[in-house]
């Protein structure tokens, strides 16, 4: 790092720590514009500061990785660079690249080698990359084996206007850099899921990424949106997810985490959402938690329609950092909704709010022990940003434009 670099990180950190003086002082009567027209020159210096680069946007991931010219021949390395709940997901480090050079998917039960489907059924670990950009359009939902990465980088994937993606009783899956759009349910079909075993599934929900029974899930800079149920739900007793950097639009009930209200399986469920975009035309569940331990940390959520962070069955949620711009509907301002319980239930559950940015009326209902409590110190790998610098660390959540030779 330059001694410049080094000269500049200090004033980083002591801006946030003067925005109160900053605001109060201000002669302007509203606060909420106080708030953004700082939070905007703020951005607006740390853009003049060399914070156009990919390099330095306190982005923990990105940083890892973004920054190498020749990540193209060094893709695998994204493998160490995941963090929160799923940071041991290696996908198909240490395997063979496989090249998806097929968009197609005439044959679930027999793909042909050279298609997307071929490469995530295999038993080894594989990390599956695109010869070309391509609209992959499946017959059945794509059942994925362990150890695997899907890794758009470098062209222009889409999976979308069909079944999607099934992580199912498996381990190890990272999904990066991948359109996913348009999901319509699918099923009482054969499938296979390695080449060994093909089976009878029954209807699937038509989520953009359906995760059941597995653990060990990363998914990163994908684009997702407009699908016939969930985006990213995760059931089944899952755990050690992260889901980061991903850019959520136009769709009703974006993720549920958990199966059921009386499935207590998933009482060990472990997730982190951080430095995603949760934008236009979005209405619920981001997410929608049950049981379980979840960490929501410096996303910034610029639209909902009636809630943007809900639960039921007693979860516990740490919302750190994050920034949230409420609708102007007046009913409509709260971040947080306790589900299927009377108060004298969900107030025991233990939500709460730190250092998240409330815009235009927004705020959060904590709850339970409420913000000094032990139970949030459960460590998720993942140390919460000011909320100040969530615009920066957020700003190129969804698919990169990756190309051979340059930085993305």
């Amino acid at each position: 790092m330059s001694s410049k670099f080094q000269f500049i990180l200090p004033i980083f950190f002591i801006i946030p720590l003067l925005l109160p003086n900053l605001a109060f002082s201000s002669p302007v009567p509203d606060p909420e514009r106080v708030v953004e027209d700082v939070h905007k020159s703020i951005n607006a210096s740390r853009r003049n500061l060399a914070y156009l680069s990919s390099c330095g946007t306190g982005n923990p991931i990105d940083d890892c990785w973004r920054c190498d010219p020749n990540w193209e021949s060094n893709r695998q390395s994204l493998a160490d660079c995941a963090i929160g709940f799923g940071k041991n997901a290696n996908g198909g480090r240490n395997g063979r690249i496989y090249v998806v050079t097929d968009a197609g998917d005439d044959d679930p039960v027999n793909p042909k080698p050279g298609t997307l489907r071929y490469g995530v059924i295999q038993d080894e670990p594989l990390w599956i990359i695109f010869k070309r950009d391509m609209v992959v359009q499946l017959k059945q939902e794509l059942v994925m084996n362990s150890h695997k990465t899907i890794d758009g980088r470098g062209a222009s994937v889409h999976i979308g206007n069909g079944p999607c993606i099934t992580v199912h009783d498996v381990t190890n899956i990272i999904i990066h850099n991948i359109h996913i759009h348009d999901c319509k349910p699918s099923g009482n079909a054969d499938i296979r899921d390695s080449p060994e075993h093909a089976g009878w599934w029954t209807t699937s929900d038509g989520d953009g990424i359906s995760i059941f029974s597995s653990k060990d899930i990363w998914v990163d800079h994908c684009s997702l949106s407009n699908c016939h149920d969930g985006l990213i739900d995760a059931i089944h007793g899952s755990t050690a997810i992260t889901i980061s950097n991903n850019f959520m639009t136009h769709h009703d009930k974006v993720m549920l985490l958990g199966h059921n209200d009386a499935y207590t399986q998933d009482k060990n469920m472990q997730v982190t959402i951080a430095f995603n975009h949760f934008g236009e035309g979005l209405v619920q569940r981001m997410p929608r938690c049950r049981f379980g331990y979840f960490h929501v940390v410096n996303n910034d959520y610029t639209h909902w329609e009636m809630y943007a962070i809900g639960g039921s069955a007693s979860p516990t949620i740490n919302s750190q950092g994050n920034r949230f711009l409420a609708p102007d509907d007046r009913s409509k301002k709260e971040v947080t909704k306790h589900e299927d319980a009377p108060e004298d239930e969900w107030r025991n559950w233990n939500w709460r709010t730190e250092g998240d940015l409330m815009l235009n009326g927004a705020y959060f209902r904590e709850s339970g022990a409420g913000a000094s409590s032990s139970v949030y110190s459960r460590a998720s790998s993942l140390s919460a940003r000011p909320s100040s610098f969530v615009d920066a660390i957020t700003r190129t959540a969804g698919t990169l434009n990756c190309r051979k030779g340059s930085s993305c």
